[in-house]
């Protein structure tokens, strides 16, 4: 089938940052990469690669929702090589104690439910971070002084859900801290391929206090997750 992505062969870094909003991934490459060339416009999912600490990293966007994510994901990691994924999202707390702006690093992420999109059963494999991206990231957050959160996350395909917050019950009963749209299917995906990942989200909402930051300060948010992930990406066998 046609890739989605429009990237030559060798254009892709093995190490491939995954923000979900094309703007994101724009200012993540102008602000942290040297030298940073895009390699991707096509459908406006825009990638770029450059140098991070003289090593190659590479950002690609992948829209919102696990479709979108697995056309993207799938694409880096079978036409591409890409050898190792890090999402660089946003989630939602699932607990007043897991803050707005802080990070959380997803240890494994649980889906929605058995009929969600992360478990179609083409993605079998095991639902968790690389143990050693998973490490790196909560000895850099620590070095960094960055305020983090480390566990298991929820996955969800619906953002506008019609039950609303209590669709998460059970997701809180079962320790989860937070919720995205795209970490379950990363792991899954990574693992069916053989790859490492690890996904890093930035808290922009809070399900139970209600408190959400506003878009216009999104970007000036991530540069410590942004920082992270790089740190984790270039720091690797």
């Amino acid at each position: 089938m046609t890739p989605h992505i429009e990237a030559g062969k060798g254009d892709f870094a093995d190490t491939v940052l995954l923000p979900g909003d094309p703007q994101r991934a724009a200012w993540m490459a102008q602000t942290f990469l040297q030298a940073p060339r895009c390699i991707n416009r096509r459908r406006g999912a825009l990638g770029f690669t450059g140098q991070f600490r003289g090593k190659p990293v590479s950002i690609q966007a992948t829209g919102i929702g696990v479709s979108s994510f697995l056309i993207y994901a799938h694409e880096l990691l079978d036409y591409y090589g890409a050898r190792t994924l890090i999402r660089t999202g946003t989630c939602g707390g699932l607990t007043a104690a897991v803050k707005l702006r802080s990070i959380v690093i997803s240890r494994s992420a649980l889906p929605e439910s058995d009929q969600s999109g992360q478990v179609f059963g083409l993605y079998n494999a095991a639902s968790g971070a690389d143990p050693a991206l998973f490490a790196r990231a909560l000895t850099r957050a620590a070095e960094l002084g960055i305020d983090h959160h480390a566990g298991l996350t929820a996955c969800s395909d619906i953002f506008h859900h019609p039950e609303g917050h209590a669709r998460f019950a059970d997701a809180r009963a079962a320790g989860a801290l937070a919720v995205d749209m795209e970490t379950s299917a990363l792991y899954r995906i990574a693992g069916h391929f053989g790859a490492r990942a690890l996904s890093i989200c930035t808290v922009v909402d809070n399900i139970e206090t209600g408190e959400f930051t506003d878009y216009s300060e999104r970007q000036a948010l991530f540069a410590g997750m942004a920082g992270l992930a790089l740190d984790v990406a270039v720091d690797q066998p």
